[in-house]
């Protein structure tokens, strides 16, 4: 029993494909009192996984500068650099950040607590430069170097790091009781199971999990209104919308693994969240290995389903869409000037269109495009699905439609932050085929929203774009775009980004 994967268990697509038995319950509006609570967690928060990414940056630059103060001082600091004075100190500062890192001296834990790490600290600085020394003494080089000078840069530096690190733990130490460095969750499914795993959790010293209530289905005799102190805040369908308002960013199911029905039933409607999921195993009879786990302190999580473009990711993802954006309006800046002036001459109204619809995590956004149609016929919801020779549509309009030239003032966009430069595109809020809105024909269709949309897209380069005049069409762009989220990678991007201008040209859909 102990070789189940439990990756392969909870696929994502075991979880789509699950057929989940009907409970006859239509998602409502959250309570007055489950809004309030979720009102206390509008705020962003730091993710500890940044704070201490950040500081390693920071603690190298501090050894490494402190380093080459104490060599100038020492020289003079008009004298000649000898190259292997700053190779040196940089190779020493690296392998210290990276010995810290070894030894988790950069866990919150650990950085909350910096006098009980002193020791450690410690023997990795002077470790890091026993290792310097052992290798200038393997390669004769050992001659060239001044002991008094490295042995003040050894006094010096620790002092440096070890008084960032006291006060780091001071800032730390607010952030969490300000509220503004933590991991929101959410515990699914109450009883005494949820009573267990809270128990757990609060036990663990230092940990960053911010415990925000608990949803249930069950009524309140199977479930107590009142878990560990902690209210039960509505059913699982109101969870979700929870999750969105209050930026939950972790949802922990208090079931057991041998319910796999009823926690794959859970997970069919829960997936569609920008969220981690987490299944407690703290009580599990069922015994995987070791690596299967993931830990909370030393309570045991199996990993269900991660945030997806998470952490420092996010950071990567976001530095490409700020340069190419850029790169895109200084290339793209003649063709936008040039259309401005084709649609001021040939019809009324302003250049641009700006039109609501769905961003990350289901939040409304304002989506810029130059207008293709004519003023008093324009539709912002976009409940009338534009087809091929729409009388809306303008001389100038059918032309930036067919060549795309009309989403161009979507770089904006994605230089604001609204859109990413790839993504799942963005559809209207009140998109609809046959009378029916977009997630009502496909099951799981916000799961698109589980990242930032994107001016071009996945699905975009595949042929589906244009006119979404059927349910299958809709369905094959979702398929690309749940898969494009799966698959993510900066790789990924650019060879969307440069495969977009060439697939453009198939311009059959697009009217």
């Amino acid at each position: 029993m102990n070789e189940i994967d439990p990756a392969h268990r909870f696929s994502m697509d075991a979880v789509r494909n699950y057929d989940a038995p009907a409970d006859g319950e239509k998602p409502g509006g959250i309570n007055d009192v489950a809004r309030q609570v979720a009102s206390q967690y509008r705020r962003d928060t730091m993710s500890p996984i940044m704070v201490s990414g950040v500081l390693r940056m920071v603690e190298f630059a501090v050894l490494f500068l402190s380093g080459l103060g104490v060599y100038f001082c020492y020289v003079g600091f008009f004298s000649y650099l000898a190259w292997q004075y700053p190779l040196a100190i940089a190779a020493t500062s690296f392998l210290a950040v990276v010995l810290l890192d070894v030894t988790d001296s950069y866990q919150i834990a650990a950085l909350m607590r910096p006098l009980a790490n002193f020791g450690r600290v410690l023997l990795v600085w002077a470790g890091s430069f026993a290792l310097m020394a052992l290798t200038a003494f393997a390669i004769k080089a050992s001659e060239d170097y001044s002991r008094l000078l490295f042995g003040t840069w050894f006094v010096v530096g620790f002092v440096l790091i070890f008084g960032l690190r006291l006060m780091m733990a001071g800032l730390i130490r607010r952030w969490a009781r300000d509220g503004r460095m933590e991991r929101r969750a959410l515990i699914v499914g109450g009883g005494k199971a949820a009573e267990q795993l809270i128990r757990s959790v609060e036990k663990q010293p230092y940990n960053d999990i911010r415990i925000c209530g608990i949803f249930d289905d069950r009524n309140d005799k199977r479930s107590p209104p009142i878990v560990a102190g902690y209210p039960k805040l509505g059913t699982i369908s109101e969870l979700i919308e929870f999750a969105r308002i209050a930026r939950i960013d972790m949802l922990i199911v208090s079931l057991p693994l041998t319910a796999e029905s009823r926690v794959l039933q859970l997970l069919k409607k829960l997936w569609v969240l920008p969220v981690d999921i987490r299944l407690s195993a703290h009580s599990n009879a069922l015994q995987f290995r070791p690596r299967a786990y993931s830990y909370i302190g030393s309570v045991p999580m199996l990993d269900i389903f991660d945030k997806p473009i998470n952490d420092w990711d996010s950071v990567a993802k976001r530095a490409f869409d700020i340069v190419f954006s850029l790169v895109g309006i200084i290339l793209f800046s003649p063709v936008m000037l040039a259309t401005a002036i084709a649609i001021k001459l040939d019809s009324k109204g302003p250049v641009l269109f700006k039109q609501k619809r769905h961003g990350f995590n289901n939040e409304i956004i304002e989506v810029y495009k130059f207008r293709s149609m004519f003023t008093d016929r324009s539709d912002p919801t976009a409940k009338q699905t534009v087809t091929k020779n729409d009388p809306r549509v303008t001389r100038v309009g059918r032309f930036i439609r067919k060549t795309s030239i009309d989403e161009l003032p979507q770089f904006f966009n994605s230089l604001f932050g609204s859109l990413s430069l790839v993504g799942p595109r963005p559809h209207a809020i009140a998109a609809q085929s046959h009378n029916l809105l977009y997630n009502e024909v496909v099951d799981g269709y916000f799961a698109r929203h589980k990242v930032k949309p994107g001016v071009t897209g996945w699905a975009q380069i595949n042929g589906w774009r244009g006119e979404m005049d059927t349910n299958e069409k809709i369905r094959m762009r979702t398929e690309y775009d749940l898969y494009y989220i799966e698959n993510w990678s900066m790789l990924f991007d650019l060879r969307i980004l440069f495969l977009t201008p060439i697939r453009l040209l198939n311009t059959e859909n697009a009217y």
